[in-house]
C-alpha cells in the first residue's frame, strides 16, 4: 500500500514541477504515473550503478556530483516515457530539484 501512495504523491509531484518549470512538459496525470514509475525504476537499477562508476568524482566534488547524475536520470527518462519532455540539462537539473524539493513537502504533509 506504501508504495502506491508514494507513486501518486511522486506523480503529484511531478505534475506541480512541471507546472512550475516552463523547460518541463507532461501530457496529463497518466504521463505523470508511468514517469513516477519509470523513475523509481531508474532510481533503484540505473543510480546505484552509475553512484559506483563515479565515486572518485563524487568523491571530489563533495558530493555534487550526485546532482549530475539525477539529471542524467530524468534525461532518461525523458527518452523513455511519452508525453514528457524535458529542454536539456539544465532543465533536467532544475528538474530534479523542484521535484525532491516538493516529494519532501509533500511526504511532510501525508
Amino acid at each position: 500500500m506504501g508504495l502506491i501512495v508514494k507513486i501518486l504523491l511522486t506523480g503529484v509531484a511531478v505534475l506541480l514541477a512541471a507546472y512550475i518549470l516552463p523547460g518541463v512538459q507532461i501530457a496529463g496525470f497518466g504521463s505523470a504515473l508511468i514517469l513516477a514509475v519509470v523513475l523509481a525504476l531508474l532510481n533503484a537499477v540505473v543510480r546505484p550503478i552509475l553512484v559506483i562508476l563515479t565515486i572518485p568524482v563524487t568523491v571530489i566534488t563533495l558530493g555534487l556530483f550526485l546532482l549530475v547524475i539525477n539529471a542524467l536520470i530524468i534525461l532518461l527518462a525523458d527518452f523513455l516515457v511519452p508525453g514528457f519532455q524535458v529542454d536539456g540539462f539544465l532543465w533536467a537539473l532544475i528538474f530534479s530539484l523542484v521535484l525532491s524539493l516538493i516529494e519532501a513537502v509533500l511526504d511532510m504533509i501525508f
